[in-house]
């Protein structure tokens, strides 16, 4: 949630950075904003100014009365009493002036860095990196890093995409030739969306999750085991409610959510929480399964593990200071990626546009690996800065050293890794004559080298 000081500090910012996220009416949701803390302060003043006359008027009866004027202290009783009328009802509209600016400041998005690209939807993200791929000299040149433009995804040219060098089976087919998943009992017992994985194929879901809380661990994670259900407060807290688009199942007898990653339990371990800046930055992660309704998701790009309602996910979260914060998600944009140098798959990172982010992201950037069957890139990661937008509605503090004053901190987070499509690419592009070729990094967790 912004800040009131962030609004009152740069207005013209502030509505210029939200109309890059293409937020509908920019301009007109700060001025409410305003026009309600206005409001607030308006009856506040009242309030004093009440509250004052009341104290003034109160240490008057006392002396009224010692003085014999029993009547001009009865009078001034009256007067006390329409005044604690008067106090209450400037208290009723600074709540209601509250709330409405609270609930106003919900619907408002997290302003975009400047880092982040103009655009309206995937085709404007910048490619600004790769991983296990051959480019024109020309397209290499623009990728430098997280930092460089990059490549805009409606230039990236068909050439630039690897190829299959032999005909490959997709993943669906793979898992029923081996026996690794079953879609269709997935439907028989829960419905589309939730596969059943089966002998080695449930051994190289373990394998992976192992593998990453392992590489986690090394990275100074500390591992949580978290509920997979969240109050609303926790919903509100990291901002996936209120939930316009319906993506969380909603346990409605308890007033429940199913969570969609283990952000949401993590990072509100920290709410209502005042840090000591020694303490930063936190490292926590966790394995969790994650549920998502993913609403309106139909045809051939959701076939197979490419969407589904439920899934296994390792996230990472962080809690930092606004100095170190983009420090930690350069540290956890290198951990994912090194995640995916070892399971040996052609990558790329992308930085989001505007149109394209996140509700709640002030910067983020996609981790998406190839699949050489269905010729294709599939989202792995997203991996975020918050700014201050989730702590705002966390609470979420930290004691500075320097001057012992009390700030907002930052969040991080980011998938390391989801499960699913890290799963179809492992079997679409290791395929071999002899059976599914398990990478080397994996093979001590999996207990193989191969699926056969």
């Amino acid at each position: 949630m912004l800040t009131l000081k962030q609004i009152n500090d740069n207005k013209a910012g502030v509505i210029a950075a939200l109309e890059k996220k293409h937020f509908a009416s920019a301009a007109q949701a700060i001025e409410q904003v305003l026009l309600l803390d206005e409001e607030r302060k308006a009856a506040q003043q009242k309030k004093d100014a009440a509250s004052a006359e009341m104290n003034r008027i109160s240490k008057s009866i006392g002396q009224l009365m010692a003085q014999g004027k029993k009547e001009e202290a009865e009078e001034a009783k009256k007067q006390t009493g329409t005044l604690k009328a008067d106090i209450a009802q400037y208290e009723q509209q600074m709540s209601q002036a509250e709330i409405q600016q609270r609930n106003c400041l919900l619907q408002i998005p997290n302003v975009p860095y400047a880092l982040v690209p103009e655009g309206v939807n995937a085709d404007d993200n910048r490619a600004v990196k790769t991983g296990f791929l051959t480019l024109p000299d020309d397209a290499a040149k623009q990728m430098q890093g997280i930092d460089s433009e990059g490549v805009k995804l409606s230039d990236w040219n068909e050439q630039w995409n690897p190829k299959a060098t032999e005909a490959r089976l997709p993943h669906w087919e793979l898992a029923k030739k081996y026996n690794l998943i079953d879609f269709d009992l997935g439907v028989k017992i829960s419905g589309a969306g939730f596969p059943v994985y089966i002998g080695q194929g449930a051994r190289l879901q373990r394998a992976l999750i192992n593998f990453f809380l392992s590489q986690a661990n090394k990275a100074g994670y500390t591992e949580i085991m978290p509920p997979t259900v969240v109050n609303a407060a926790s919903g509100y807290g990291t901002g996936q409610l209120p939930d316009k688009e319906g993506q969380m199942y909603h346990c409605d007898l308890d007033d429940l959510y199913l969570i969609p990653t283990a952000e949401v339990p993590v990072t509100n371990i920290y709410r209502d929480v005042i840090l000591d800046e020694a303490q930063l930055p936190i490292r926590n992660c966790a394995y969790t399964q994650c549920f998502r309704r993913e609403a309106g998701s139909y045809g051939k790009d959701v076939r197979g593990l490419n969407r589904l309602h439920e899934f296994s996910k390792i996230e990472i979260v962080r809690i930092d200071t606004p100095e170190h914060s983009d420090a930690s998600h350069r540290e956890m944009l290198a951990h994912v990626e090194s995640l995916l140098q070892q399971l040996e798959l052609p990558y790329r990172i992308l930085r989001l546009c505007g149109g394209d982010m996140s509700f709640t992201a002030a910067l983020c950037y996609d981790f998406e690996v190839y699949s050489e069957a269905q010729q294709r890139w599939l989202e792995v990661s997203s991996t975020s800065n918050f700014d201050t937008y989730q702590a705002n509605r966390l609470h979420c503090r930290y004691r500075r050293q320097e001057d012992k004053k009390v700030a907002l901190c930052h969040t991080l987070n980011g998938s390391a890794l989801a499960l699913p499509r890290i799963v179809a690419a492992l079997l679409e592009n290791n395929q071999t004559d002899d059976g599914i070729r398990i990478p080397a990094a994996l093979q001590p967790f999996f207990g193989a080298e191969m699926i056969k």
